[in-house]
């Protein structure tokens, strides 16, 4: 039955995986000593995540200078912490976010007399490319078409999630420009009323003035 299948459906999955398989490279920066880069990621809840970093030895062939240290620290928007690590040249996190935004992870490189440039390479990983496929193949004992039929199938799954979660997000949005359309119509009717209220004042006080000085 799944040899049933015709090319360009396997051309298709192929290409959606090739993309997905894109998106996931890693990242690499450098960072100057007593500085420090932050790079965010929105995660929505109960999603999957993990990231590695090691620092880059900028000379293969010698053991990684003492200078070169990191601390590391992975906040969620509401400030938690979910991973911390002082003084380290390389680590790793995984976590299953409990709570929807940008997730923080920042690293600051150790003071150091003269400065000094460290190469950090960062691979964080969320959602459906968070997970170990190779590890799955493995274990399932499938063949390599019943493998990219389960992948796609999580892919399918993640974008369906992620479609209900920009449909909250935009609820969300959708009632807070309602709330801010109510709020501002009722400024508008407010400075309108001041407004009246002023002009009556001025117009009570004019003609007041004028009924003294016997002018009308």
């Amino acid at each position: 039955m799944m040899m049933m299948i015709d090319r360009s459906r396997v051309v298709s999955i192929l290409l959606v995986l090739g993309f997905l398989s894109n998106v996931a490279e890693s990242l690499r920066f450098d960072l100057q000593s007593s500085h420090t880069k932050c790079i965010s990621e929105d995660i929505k809840s109960n999603s999957m995540t993990v990231g590695k970093y090691h620092v880059v030895n900028p000379n293969e062939d010698q053991p990684l200078p003492e200078s070169h240290n990191l601390t590391i620290r992975v906040t969620s928007a509401s400030g938690n912490s979910y991973h911390f690590a002082d003084h380290v040249t390389f680590g790793q996190f995984a976590f299953q976010a409990t709570e929807a935004g940008d997730y923080v992870t920042c690293f600051w490189a150790v003071d150091h007399k003269p400065q000094v440039t460290i190469t950090v390479d960062f691979d964080w990983r969320t959602g459906i490319s968070a997970k170990d496929w190779s590890n799955v193949a493995k274990k399932g004992s499938v063949d390599s078409m019943e493998f990219e039929l389960k992948k796609l199938h999580e892919v399918i799954t993640s974008i369906h999630e992620e479609m209900f979660y920009l449909r909250e997000r935009e609820e969300e949005m959708q009632e807070l420009i309602k709330s801010t359309n109510s709020t501002m119509g009722w400024l508008s009717f407010l400075s309108l009323l001041v407004c009246l209220s002023v002009a009556g004042l001025q117009f009570w006080h004019l003609k007041s003035f004028f009924e003294k000085k016997k002018l009308i």
